[in-house]
């Protein structure tokens, strides 16, 4: 009798150990937006993460399609409880998606509990995930403008220093100087893709400290400074294109080759095509290149930027469940404390520690541009911002064109203050 009470409560103390370990087990749907090399990517940091944490956390990813079919997915799924329990976002929509409804607050003993806190982080991505003092986001990284540059071309020209690096490229009226000089022989001085070159301008907008959106001074561009600001920054890609020292029209994919073929020293774009680069360059079929920040040709640095950020969805209905809670935020600090990975998509890791370490000092070029990170300015905190938003449809409307000719950069300005104004 005692051998069969013996083995009946070993046989329930395995059970309870069972049952227990089936408790611990968390499964964190996760959805994403992230295709081609960033997909690869994160792909890897998740099967590591899942590799790690088995049989205590497992991450079930799903990826969706770039820009309004994820975020209109995401915000009518929590709407009705059926939305994941992490996705990735962009922290200049985060403004959006709370006006929305679509996010949890992510409050101090969320952090804490994962072992992080605002300190960890950038403080321009840090503040971008907050709306009105409240955390609604927590950085993943920084991707802003930088400057590509031919090292070959630079060298023979004498721009670059002892350290390997670009030099005497910044003011206005020297750094036109340097585009006249290598804008000949069938070669432009710069090459800037006309669909993107509104990231150009709010870059030189920043650098001038224009207020784009104050919604207590009266919206967009509050001031007529700050429409004089905008201006003047687009009267600085205008005059490149009117000088010759880029072409008129010419679309990402051409003007990226008109880089990596050798007719052009320098290209402004995202940190995003650095993985472009290094392939080519391996493969031999890449010149000696690099990458720093913009040139300052005003009075400040600054360059356009935002991040990818993690979010938790306020999904309605749902009970609170504090073990989820804690293995979401798990995931994230685990991410960010892995960025270095990351990173080699050219993205700036946000995380402190990884972005300062020595492993990412050694990653080029793009601890050589890292310092956006801390002058980068985002887009303003208003729901009409972000991908896939009324913002970028002004830009695309108004800014862009401008910079061809087709409207006068001053009306470009007014006309996009007040359509944006038309819209709060």
């Amino acid at each position: 009798m005692k051998q069969t009470l013996k083995r009946l409560a070993l046989v329930s103390t395995a059970l309870m150990a069972l049952t227990h370990a089936a408790a611990a087990q968390q499964n964190v749907v996760w959805w994403d937006f992230l295709a081609g090399g960033d997909g690869v990517r994160m792909k890897a940091l998740i099967d590591q993460f899942n590799t790690e944490h088995q049989g205590e956390i497992t991450i079930e990813n799903t990826t969706l399609e770039w820009g309004t079919p994820f975020y209109t997915k995401l915000q009518t799924s929590a709407a009705i409880g059926e939305g994941p329990d992490i996705a990735t976002y962009h922290l200049s929509r985060i403004p959006l998606a709370v006006d929305s409804g679509t996010l949890s607050e992510i409050t101090d003993e969320d952090m804490s509990g994962a072992g992080i806190s605002d300190a960890d982080f950038t403080t321009a991505a840090s503040d971008a995930g907050k709306v009105d003092g409240t955390r609604y986001a927590v950085p993943f990284d920084q991707h802003g403008l930088i400057l590509y540059y031919n090292k070959d071309m630079l060298a023979e020209a004498g721009l670059i220093g002892e350290d390997g690096l670009p030099k005497g490229l910044d003011g206005l009226e020297n750094f036109n100087k340097i585009l006249a000089d290598f804008t000949k022989d069938g070669k432009y001085g710069i090459s800037t893709p006309t669909g993107d070159r509104y990231r150009t301008i709010y870059s030189l907008f920043g650098q001038q400290g224009g207020t784009m959106f104050d919604e207590a001074a009266g919206g967009f561009f509050p001031t007529d400074e700050d429409v004089t600001k905008l201006t003047n920054a687009i009267d600085v890609v205008k005059g490149w294109v009117d000088s010759g020292y880029t072409p008129v029209q010419v679309e990402s994919p051409a003007a990226l080759a008109l880089f990596t073929s050798g007719q052009s020293p320098f290209f402004i774009m995202g940190n995003w095509e650095i993985p472009t680069m290094v392939d080519l360059h391996a493969k031999g079929e890449l010149f000696e290149w690099g990458a720093v920040e913009l040139p300052t040709l005003f009075e400040n640095k600054a360059a356009w930027s935002d991040s990818h950020a993690f979010v938790i969805p306020a999904n309605a209905g749902k009970e609170a469940d504090a073990e989820k809670r804690a293995a979401v935020m798990k995931v994230i600090a685990w991410m960010d404390q892995h960025s270095l990975d990351w990173a080699g998509a050219g993205h700036i890791p946000a995380f402190n520690a990884v972005r300062e370490s020595a492993e990412f000092q050694a990653l080029k070029p793009q601890s050589d541009y890292a310092g956006f990170a801390d002058t980068a300015v985002f887009d303003p905190r208003t729901v009409l911002a972000g991908p896939a938003a009324p913002l970028g449809d002004a830009w695309s409307n108004y800014i862009n064109p401008a910079t061809t000719g087709e409207i006068e950069p001053a009306d470009a300005a007014q006309q996009m203050r007040d359509d944006l104004n038309g819209q709060l």
